[in-house]
């Protein structure tokens, strides 16, 4: 193995004290059994970039919900592994996301405290405090 592998390898990582649990935000969540201070990396995972046409195709089953936009541009989008994308939406999220598009990673970190037992939730629209509404939510409001 050539030193930088290692050096990718040793950046992926969980925290050992996440766990998945049902939501009541709706089917599962990314909660934590110890308390958290802010400003904790507490996920690097690495991801599955999708081509603009993947995305596409993505789009029209149930991975839509578990995708993100991709790239500079957004035009792609990814799959992220690890817990990444089982962190559900939260207005005023307790964590905070962050994409590398050189080394195809995205990584989690808590911008608020928190507390044994609770859900950690990013904001879908990449800012922790955005108030604009996500696309599930203007699905529902136009239905």
């Amino acid at each position: 193995m050539q030193i930088s592998e290692l050096t990718f390898y040793i950046h992926c990582m969980m925290m050992p004290y996440l766990t998945i649990a049902p939501s009541e935000k709706g089917g599962r969540g990314v909660f934590t059994i110890k308390n958290i201070p802010a400003g904790t990396v507490i996920e690097i995972s690495p991801v599955l970039v999708l081509t603009s046409k993947e995305r596409k195709t993505i789009e029209k089953t149930k991975l839509f919900d578990y995708i993100f936009e991709w790239g500079t541009r957004r035009r792609f989008g990814c799959l992220a592994l690890g817990y990444v994308s089982l962190y559900n939406h939260d207005y005023s999220s307790n964590c905070d996301y962050e994409m590398d598009f050189d080394n195809n990673l995205m990584t989690i970190k808590t911008v608020k405290p928190v507390k044994k037992g609770n859900e950690l939730c990013i904001n879908y629209n990449a800012d922790p405090n955005s108030k604009d509404q996500v696309w599930f939510h203007k699905r529902i409001k136009n239905k």
